[in-house]
C-alpha cells in the first residue's frame, strides 16, 4: 500500500505508508521549526494536496535556515528531509533561488558548531547548494512518482 501526495491532479510522490508517515511526521517538526505551515495537507484516504503557494514558501524558508546552519547534528538531521521537499518542490515546479539562497546569508547563522577548537562556519555557498542540490537529484532518482 502507498499514499500520494498531489499537487491538483498530478501525483508528485507516490511513497509507502512508512515512509509517508515518517516524513509527515517531520513535517510538523520543520513546521514548529520554522514557525511557517508547510502547505502539506493531512493524509485523507491515502491522499494529500500540496498547496503550492504555502509550500514555496516553506521549502525557500527550509533552504534559507539550512544555509545558515553549520552544526553538524542540525544539519545531518535535516539534510534528508530538506532534499525530499526539494524533490517535491521541483516536482511542482516551485523554484528555489540558489544564487539568493547560496549567497552569505544576510541573517545571522544559527546553530553554529562550537567545539574547543573554534566555532565552524557554514560550507562556502556554492559548494553547499551543489552539495544539496546532489543529494536531492540523487533521491530523485530513487523515489516513486
Amino acid at each position: 500500500m502507498s499514499q500520494y501526495f498531489d499537487l491538483g491532479d498530478e501525483t508528485l510522490w507516490n511513497p509507502s505508508h512508512g515512509a509517508s508517515r515518517l516524513f509527515q511526521r517531520q513535517v510538523a517538526v520543520f513546521e514548529d521549526e520554522l514557525e511557517l505551515p508547510s502547505g502539506i495537507g493531512p493524509m485523507e484516504n491515502d491522499e494529500c494536496q500540496i498547496d503550492p503557494d504555502a509550500f514555496a514558501s516553506f521549502v525557500n524558508a527550509l533552504v534559507a535556515k539550512h544555509r545558515r546552519s553549520s552544526h553538524a547534528i542540525w544539519l545531518a538531521l535535516s539534510d534528508g528531509f530538506t532534499a525530499t521537499a526539494l524533490v517535491l518542490a521541483e516536482r511542482a515546479g516551485i523554484t528555489v533561488d540558489w544564487v539568493r539562497q547560496g549567497a552569505t546569508p544576510e541573517a545571522p547563522f544559527e546553530d553554529v558548531q562550537a567545539s574547543a577548537t573554534g566555532m565552524s562556519a557554514p560550507a562556502q555557498g556554492e559548494a553547499w547548494a551543489a552539495d544539496l542540490r546532489a543529494k536531492a537529484r540523487e533521491l530523485d532518482r530513487r523515489m516513486a512518482r
